[in-house]
C-alpha cells in the first residue's frame, strides 16, 4: 500500500494499514469520564493530532512514545487544524520501518553547506580565535553530528542538518551586517555563531525522532557548549605552543552563555560586549524567520488567509502573497 504522507493528508480521508511515529502521547479524561489518548502522530512531512476515544491505561501504556505505530482512522478538521481520529492502533517494531519516512532533511546539500562554513570560519584572523574553533572543527565525531543534528525539536530547523543550515545562514548573515559596524570584532562573531548551538549536537537525540537526551535536559547545549569551549582551549594552547588568552575565552563563553539573552529564554547572562548583542539578534532573525516561512508553506487550511496562531510569534501570520495576488 502506499505511504499516506502527513502533509497530504485532508479532511474526510480515511487510513488503514499506516505507520506512524508517535512523537508524544498523553492520557486525559472527558468531560464525561471516560478516558481518551491524545498523541501527536509525526513523518517526515509534518505532525498531526491524533485521539483515541474510549481508550484504557493498558492501551496507552503499550502505544511507545517514541516508537512506531500502525493505525487505522479517518482525518478531521477541528478549529482550523486536522487531526486523526484512531479506529484501530498497535505497536510495530523499528526494524520493520524505513526511517526515512520519518525524519526530515534539509532541502540543502549538507556537503555543500559544510563546506561554505568551513570557507568562512578560514577567514578567522585572529590566531587564538582561530585556534579554538579549529580544536573543535578537528574533532570529526562532533564534526559528524554538527553535520546532522537539527537546531530544535519542533520550533525552527527542527530536520536534520537544521543546526548546520541555522550556523551557514547566520555566519552568511554575519557578513552582510558586521562590516557596517568596524567596531565589532568579526573574528568573535563568526566564532560565536559557530559555536552557539553547537552543544545541541548532544542536547538534542535523533535516532527515530528529534527529543531531549538526558544531558540536554539536565544541563542544557548552553552550558554544555561552555565547558567545551573551556576544554578547547586547552588544545589550542598546545597547538600553538602559548596560552589563549582568557579574555578570548571569556567573551567566547559569554556569547554562548548570552545569546538567548534573557533568562527566561534559557540564558544565564544578558549579552554584556556587542558581539554577543549581534549575535543574538542575528539568531533570532534567522530562527524566527525560518519559523513563520515553514508555518506558512505547511499550514492546512487553504480556505483561510491565516495559520493557526503561533505561540512562539505572539500572532497569527497572514498567508496571502500580497504581490501575487495584486496581479
Amino acid at each position: 500500500m502506499a505511504r499516506s504522507f502527513i502533509s497530504n493528508l485532508q479532511p474526510g480521508e480515511m487510513i488503514d494499514n499506516q505507520t506512524f511515529l508517535v512523537a508524544s502521547k498523553d492520557l486525559r479524561t472527558t468531560t464525561q469520564g471516560s478516558l481518551y489518548i491524545h498523541a501527536v502522530l509525526a513523518d517526515k512531512t509534518g505532525q498531526i493530532l491524533g485521539r483515541v476515544w474510549n481508550a484504557s491505561e493498558p492501551m496507552y501504556k503499550v502505544l511507545p512514545e517514541g516508537g512506531f505505530v500502525n493505525l487505522k482512522g479517518r482525518v478531521e478538521s477541528y478549529k482550523g487544524n486536522m487531526q486523526f481520529i484512531v479506529e484501530a492502533i498497535r505497536p510495530i517494531d523499528e526494524a520493520d520501518v524505513d526511517l526515512g519516512d520519518f525524519l526530515p532533511e534539509t532541502e540543502h546539500n549538507i556537503d555543500e553547506m559544510y563546506a561554505r562554513v568551513s570557507a568562512i570560519l578560514d577567514g578567522i584572523k585572529d590566531p587564538h580565535v582561530a585556534a579554538i574553533v579549529n580544536a573543535f572543527r578537528g574533532d570529526d565525531e562532533r564534526m559528524t553530528a554538527f553535520r546532522k543534528a537539527p537546531a530544535a525539536v519542533t520550533l525552527h530547523h527542527a530536520y536534520i542538518g537544521g543546526l548546520l543550515e541555522h550556523t551557514l545562514s547566520m555566519l552568511e548573515l554575519a557578513l552582510l551586517i558586521i562590516p557596517r559596524y568596524p567596531k565589532l570584532k568579526i573574528d568573535l562573531v563568526l566564532a560565536g555563531i559557530f559555536l552557539h548551538d553547537l552543544g545541541k549536537t548532544v542536547e538534542l537525540s535523533h535516532r527515530t525522532n528529534f527529543h531531549y537526551s538526558d544531558q540536554g535536559q539536565l544541563i542544557g547545549h548552553i552550558a554544555i557548549c561552555t565547558v567545551w569551549i573551556e576544554q578547547m582551549a586547552v588544545k589550542a594552547s598546545e597547538t600553538l605552543g602559548r596560552p589563549i588568552p582568557e579574555n578570548i575565552k571569556w567573551a567566547l563563553q559569554h556569547i554562548v552563555l548570552s545569546h538567548h539573552a534573557k533568562p527566561e529564554f534559557g540564558s544565564p547572562r544578558y549579552p554584556a560586549i556587542p558581539e554577543a548583542l549581534a549575535i543574538h539578534y542575528i539568531d533570532n532573525i534567522d530562527a524566527k524567520l525560518n519559523m513563520s516561512v515553514s508555518a506558512i508553506e505547511n499550514d492546512k487550511d487553504p480556505a483561510s488567509h491565516w495559520t493557526s496562531y503561533m505561540h512562539a510569534l505572539d500572532t497569527k501570520l497572514f498567508k496571502v502573497d500580497v504581490l501575487s495576488d495584486n496581479g
